[in-house]
C-alpha cells in the first residue's frame, strides 16, 4: 500500500532527481515532471541517468505552457513537490489546482531575508551593501519585499501567495542555503577541486577567511521534502546542513579528499586586484550566512541525513570526473552566469607577485 500520489515537478534536476528517488523509497507513487522528461539532469550525459527507478512514471512538461501542469496532474495527487517554482505566477499556478492536489513541497531560498538595516543578497554588489545576519538567521527574521526584479523578491512573492492559500492548499516552503553535492549545474566546490587538480600551490581568501555561506546538501534539503510530503502543513522552514564551515575549513577539507596541500594566504579584507576577483570564491561575504534549522527538528523531526565533510569524498569525485572531460564551462553553465572567471590564475600570479 502506498502513501499516495507524488506529483515532482522539475523532477530531471539535482534536487529533484534526489526527491523522486527519496519518495519512491519511502512509499510513495511518484510522478516525475520535467521539461526532458526524463531522469537525466542538462549537465550529465551518462544513460544510467536517463532511467528512473522502474515505478516512477515520467512526464515530459514546461510549466510554462498555458495549461500543461494542470494537464501533467491529470486527476491530481496528494503532494505536489516544486522544485522549480520562482515566482508568482508559479504560485498562481499552483494555488489554481486547488481541489486537485492535497498539499505542495516548494524549494524557495535563503536569499529571501533582508538584515536590520534592508541589505540582502540583492544588494551585496552596491557600498558597504554586504548585509549582516543575526546568526543563526530563524524563519522569522524580515524578508525583503516582494516583486518582479530579483531572484529574491520573486521567491518572497511565491512564498507569500502560497502562504495566502492557507488550508485551501497546505504549503511547506523550504528556504535552501547554498545546494550542493553531485549533479549540482554551479558547484562552489569546484574553485577547490580545480585548483588542486590543476596543481596550483596556494588559495587566495578574503576576509581572512573566515566567510560562511551555510551549505544544504541535497540529500539533507531531500530529507526535508520526504518529511513534509508525509505532513502536511502551512509552514516556512529553513534547509541546510548541521555544519556551516568557514571557506578556509572547506578549502582544507576539500584538499584532504584530494590528498594535497596547499598554502593558505589571507586577505584582511575585501577580495582585491583587477575587479576584485583576488581572493573571491563562490562562498565570499563579509559576514556569516548561517540558517537556524531547529523548526525544522521541531516540526517536522529533522535530522541531518549527512554532515557537509561527510559528503564531500562523493562531490569531489564526481567534480573531478567532470572536469577531466570538459572545460568547466562548458561543465558547468550554472557558475558561468555569475560572470566570473573563478580560475584566472595570472591575476593571481600578478597579485602575488606584487605581494612579494
Amino acid at each position: 500500500m502506498t502513501k499516495g500520489h507524488a506529483f515532482v515537478l522539475g523532477a530531471s534536476g539535482q534536487v529533484g532527481r534526489a526527491a523522486v528517488r527519496a519518495l519512491v523509497a519511502d512509499g510513495w507513487e511518484v510522478t516525475a515532471a520535467s521539461r526532458s522528461g526524463g531522469g537525466a539532469c542538462a549537465a550529465d550525459h551518462g544513460p544510467e541517468d536517463d532511467r528512473w527507478p522502474e515505478e516512477v512514471r515520467s512526464v515530459r512538461l514546461d510549466r510554462n505552457e498555458e495549461g500543461a501542469l494542470a494537464a501533467g496532474i491529470g486527476d491530481g495527487c496528494d503532494v505536489l513537490v516544486d522544485i522549480v517554482a520562482y515566482d508568482r505566477s508559479h504560485a498562481r499556478q499552483l494555488t489554481g489546482l486547488v481541489g486537485r492536489v492535497g498539499s505542495a513541497v516548494v524549494v524557495s531560498s535563503g536569499a529571501v531575508y533582508e538584515d536590520d538595516r534592508g541589505r540582502s543578497f540583492d544588494t551585496q554588489d552596491e557600498p558597504d551593501g554586504f548585509p549582516a545576519y543575526p546568526v543563526p538567521i530563524p524563519e522569522e527574521w524580515p524578508t525583503v519585499a516582494p516583486g518582479d526584479t530579483t531572484y529574491g523578491t520573486r521567491k518572497i512573492a511565491l512564498e507569500r501567495e502560497l502562504l495566502a492559500a492557507g488550508g485551501a492548499l497546505p504549503t511547506t516552503l523550504l528556504r535552501a542555503g547554498a545546494i550542493h553535492g553531485p549533479h549540482c549545474p554551479g558547484p562552489r566546490e569546484l574553485w577547490f577541486v580545480k585548483r588542486a587538480l590543476d596543481g596550483r600551490p596556494v588559495r587566495v581568501l578574503a576576509y581572512g577567511g573566515r566567510s560562511r555561506f551555510h551549505p544544504a546538501h541535497v540529500d539533507n534539503l531531500v530529507e526535508l521534502v520526504r518529511l513534509a510530503a508525509a505532513r502536511p502543513g502551512s509552514r516556512v522552514l529553513n534547509g541546510a546542513d548541521p555544519q556551516a564551515p568557514t571557506v578556509a575549513e572547506i578549502g582544507a577539507a576539500i584538499d584532504a579528499v584530494l590528498g594535497v596541500e596547499s598554502e593558505r594566504v589571507l586577505i584582511e579584507g575585501a577580495p582585491e586586484g583587477p575587479g576584485g576577483l583576488v581572493g573571491l570564491t563562490p562562498w565570499t561575504a563579509e559576514h556569516p550566512v548561517v540558517y537556524d534549522m531547529t523548526a525544522a527538528e521541531r516540526e517536522l523531526g529533522y535530522r541531518p541525513v549527512v554532515s557537509y565533510a561527510d559528503s564531500l569524498p562523493e562531490t569531489v569525485e564526481w567534480l573531478a570526473g567532470r572536469v577531466r572531460e570538459r572545460e568547466w564551462r562548458e561543465a558547468f553553465p550554472g557558475l558561468v552566469k555569475y560572470g566570473v572567471d573563478w580560475f584566472d590564475y595570472a591575476a593571481e600570479d600578478a597579485w602575488l607577485a606584487a605581494r612579494g
